[in-house]
């Protein structure tokens, strides 16, 4: 499938620039919103984490969790989760067949990308967690400046129904942050390195620039995993929906990075080589 339209120099540009740009209208929504039913049907699987449920523990245990206090009356459900796309096929499609592989191709201007995972990320309205400041790329067993995360919108997406935030240019700071727990600032044990920096302080004192953006179905956010960014509860009355696509382009390789589990699907990992395709699945640049 090709894109509605093509990506712009311009585009490409920002994204090395700035470590995100915001691809509006560049799939069809329609193909956007057939993914709609799929999530659904897992919503109460044990498929996907309960985040919020994570947040009481975490709560429970003393650690902090970021939640809006707007929101927090309404009790609804931050849910996630990854690798769909190994057992069901409307995933495998969207990941591996839809226009969006090559459009990361050329975001990365690789020849081609390996996809890394998929994702769904779902708050319900009245979802009162927060999204914590941090990088993917702490997430992923890979090294190389080519790795990418796509946003895909299955509904309106606003500052009040939790868009996701991102600071500009953050990818090309020296340091790959620790992992966290996504509704808490907390540290993933076991992982090294130093915690995500106080964004939120260093955005008041004027020292990083925030980016955001609303966005409707067929737009597309494409974030590089060095990329810093976070969101905002959903104190709105509508669902945040997306499914989040995880590319990496030429000379990325497979790189243990300790806190964060392997893959069992990942068999054919060796430190320093790169992905293989039973792994990972490629796609070819057109």
């Amino acid at each position: 499938m090709t894109p509605v339209r093509s990506v712009t120099q311009e585009e490409v540009d920002t994204f090395w620039r700035d470590g995100v740009v915001c691809l509006r209208g560049i799939i069809e929504p329609a193909r956007v919103l057939a993914m709609a039913g799929p999530l659904s049907a897992m919503l109460d699987t044990p498929e996907l984490a309960n985040l919020t449920a994570m947040g009481d523990a975490l709560a429970a245990s003393g650690n902090s969790v970021l939640r809006d206090a707007e929101a927090n009356t309404k009790k609804g459900r931050f849910v996630a989760g990854v690798d769909h796309w190994i057992s069901h096929e409307e995933f495998a499609d969207f990941a591996l067949r839809s226009c969006l592989p090559i459009v990361a191709a050329t975001i990365l201007q690789s020849s081609k990308v390996n996809l890394w995972e998929d994702s769904v990320l779902a708050k319900e309205p009245g979802t009162a967690e927060q999204t914590a400041w941090h990088q993917d790329l702490p997430y992923f067993h890979v090294e190389g400046k080519n790795v990418c995360t796509m946003w895909c919108p299955l509904d309106h997406v606003t500052q009040d129904s939790g868009a996701v935030k991102f600071v500009k240019s953050s990818h090309l700071w020296p340091d790959v942050y620790r992992p966290n727990f996504f509704v808490s600032n907390m540290s993933i044990p076991g992982s090294p390195g130093e915690d995500v920096p106080d964004i939120d302080a260093m955005s008041a004192e004027g020292s990083c620039e925030i980016l955001t953006f609303e966005t409707q179905p067929g737009d597309v956010t494409i974030h590089h995993a060095r990329t810093i960014h976070g969101a905002g509860a959903n104190t709105s009355d509508r669902w945040r929906r997306a499914i989040s696509l995880r590319y990496c382009g030429d000379n990325v390789v497979y790189q243990k990075r300790p806190g964060t589990p392997l893959k069992a699907h990942h068999v054919n990992f060796v430190a320093g080589e790169p992905l293989h395709t039973d792994d990972c699945p490629a796609v070819q640049r057109s």
